[in-house]
C-alpha cells in the first residue's frame, strides 16, 4: 500500500468542507462524545444486529451520542435504540467474494460506491467525532473508507480510529491471503489506533490467525461476546432499546402446549436450502410431535418464501412468517432451536442457554464451520452440515436434541458475555486519554 492514500479523495474533501461547514458556534458533537459506527451491510443482518448491540450499550450509559451509518435495506423497519441517530448508506448487496453490485437494479454500481464514500467524508468532516468504529471491514465495503481514514488521520488528531472483528472471519489461511493482496496488515499498522475483538482469545487467536504484527498486536483488545443485551427486559426498556415485541411470535393455541422448534435463517438470504431440508425432515417424522415455527427473514426472495408456505400448507403443527421486529423473546421461550450458525444468533443462543442444532453455512466462508465446531466441540449445540442428506441428519437430531439433558452450567459459562460492557468501558477510557493528550501543555 502507497505510503499516502488517494490525494483525488483530498480535493472531494475539501469541496465537502467549502460546502457543508459544521454550524457555527455548535461544537460537533455536542457536550457528549460523539461515536460514528460503520456498518457496511452487504448481506444479511449480522453487522446491523451487532452494531445496534452496541449502540444500546453506549446510549443506556448517557455518556456518549451515537449515529450508526448502515447499508441495510431493512433499516426503517428495525427496532432502533432510543437516541440513535441513523444515516442509511446507499445499499449495495455482495454477489460473490468481495464483489459487489447496486441493490437498486439498473444503478452502476461505481455512481453508489462513489456517492456512498463522499456521504461518508461529508458526515466525518461536518461532525469530526470522537470515536470512528469501523464493523468487520478495515477499508470498508470496497474500499469505500481509505479516503475517510486517510483524512481521519491526516486532519483530525481527537478522533480515535478503532477496527471491530468479530470472533471469527473466515479460515486464517483465507483471512492472511486476503489481507496480504489488500495491504489490510499494512492499513491496520497505519489508520486504526484499536482493534477490538468481539470474542475470546482462548477459543479464536486473531493475532496468531492472522498473522498481525507485533505492532499491531499491541492494540487488540478482546472485549467478549456482543449480544444485544435489551433481550433481558422483555417488559420495558433496556439499553435504551423500545421493546416493540416481549411475547413468541408464534401461535400459542396451534401450538397446543406441545414443544416449540423455532427455524431461522437471520436475514433469510441463503437460507432457504436449510429450511427445505428442515421440511423434508418433518415428512419422515410422526406428524404432531412438536410445533416448528419458520421465520424465513426479510432477506429471503419471495419466490422461495412461496415455496416454503406450500410445502407447510395443510399441516396445523408448522408456522411460515416473514419476519418478527424482535426475535429474542421467541428464541428464549423456543424447546428447540434450528439455525444458521452467524455471530449473532449463536452469541444470542448462548446468552439464552439454549438447546440448537446449528447448520453452518457452506460458503463463500469457513466462519460459520468453525463457529459451530467450536460450540460443538465445548458440549454446547449439535451440529448437521449441508449436503444431499441435511434432511435425514435434522430428522435423526430434531427428537435427540429435544430429548438431551440440559448443558451444564459451568460449560455455557466458560464463554464471555459482556462484550457490549467492555466496549462502552473501552470506548470511555479511550476518549478520555485522547483527550487529555490533547491538551496543552501548562
Amino acid at each position: 500500500m502507497p505510503d499516502s492514500l488517494p490525494l483525488a479523495s483530498y480535493d472531494l474533501a475539501a469541496a465537502l468542507r467549502r460546502s457543508d461547514p459544521a454550524p457555527p458556534g455548535q461544537p460537533p458533537g455536542g457536550n457528549r462524545p460523539e461515536v460514528f459506527l460503520y456498518s457496511h451491510d452487504t448481506f444479511g443482518l449480522g453487522h446491523l444486529r451487532r452494531n445496534l448491540a452496541i449502540a444500546g450499550r453506549l446510549l443506556a450509559h448517557g455518556r456518549f451520542s451515537v449515529r450508526l451509518l448502515t447499508g441495510s435495506p431493512v433499516i426503517a423497519s428495525w427496532s432502533l435504540p432510543r437516541g440513535l441517530d441513523v444515516q442509511p448508506l446507499p445499499p449495495v448487496v455482495k454477489v460473490a467474494a468481495e464483489t459487489y453490485a447496486a441493490r437498486t437494479p439498473g444503478e452502476p454500481f461505481g455512481l453508489v460506491k462513489g456517492y456512498r464514500e463522499a456521504l461518508i467524508l461529508r458526515l466525518v468532516l461536518r461532525h469530526r467525532p470522537d470515536v470512528f468504529l469501523v464493523d468487520h471491514a478495515p477499508s470498508g465495503m470496497n474500499g469505500e473508507l481509505l479516503s475517510t481514514l486517510a483524512l481521519i488521520r491526516r486532519e483530525m488528531p481527537g478522533t480515535r480510529t478503532i477496527l471491530g472483528l468479530r470472533d471469527i472471519l473466515d479460515s486464517p489461511a483465507i483471512v492472511r491471503d486476503l489481507w496480504s493482496s489488500q495491504d489490510i496488515h499494512a492499513l491496520l499498522d497505519r489508520a486504526y489506533d484499536d482493534i477490538f475483538v468481539y470474542g475470546s482469545q482462548r477459543l479464536f487467536d486473531v493475532v496468531n490467525g492472522y498473522g498481525m504484527s507485533p505492532r499491531v498486536a499491541e492494540r487488540v483488545r478482546y472485549c467478549g461476546y456482543v449480544v444485544n443485551a435489551a433481550g433481558d427486559d422483555a417488559s420495558g426498556e433496556a439499553d435504551g432499546v423500545a421493546r416493540r415485541a416481549a411475547t413468541p411470535c408464534w401461535n400459542a393455541g396451534r401450538a397446543g402446549g406441545r414443544p416449540v422448534v423455532l427455524v431461522t435463517a437471520g436475514g433469510g438470504g441463503d437460507g432457504h436450502a436449510m429450511m427445505d431440508a428442515y421440511l423434508r425432515a418433518l415428512a419422515a417424522l410422526p406428524e404432531g410431535r412438536f410445533h416448528s415455527v419458520l421465520v424465513t427473514g426479510p432477506l429471503m426472495p419471495g419466490d422461495e418464501a412461496a415455496t416454503l408456505h406450500r410445502a407447510a400448507a395443510g399441516r396445523s403443527d408448522i408456522e411460515v412468517l416473514e419476519r418478527t421486529t424482535d426475535l429474542v423473546p421467541s428464541l428464549r421461550a423456543a424447546d428447540l432451536v434450528v439455525s444458521m450458525a452467524g455471530y449473532n444468533t449463536s452469541v444470542e443462543l448462548i446468552a439464552a442457554r439454549k438447546r440448537a442444532i446449528l447448520v453452518p453455512r457452506a460458503a463463500p466462508r469457513a466462519e460459520q464451520r468453525m463457529r459451530a465446531a467450536l460450540l460443538s466441540k465445548l458440549g454446547l449445540m449439535h451440529v448437521a452440515h449441508h449436503g444431499p442428506r441435511l434432511a435425514e441428519q435434522l430428522a435423526a437430531l430434531l427428537p435427540a436434541a429435544l430429548a438431551a439433558p440440559a448443558v451444564r452450567p459451568e460449560a455455557w459459562d466458560t464463554l464471555d458475555l459482556r462484550g457490549t460492557d467492555r466496549v462502552a468501558e473501552h470506548l470511555q477510557t479511550c476518549v478520555a486519554s485522547r483527550s487529555a493528550s490533547l491538551e496543552p501543555a501548562a
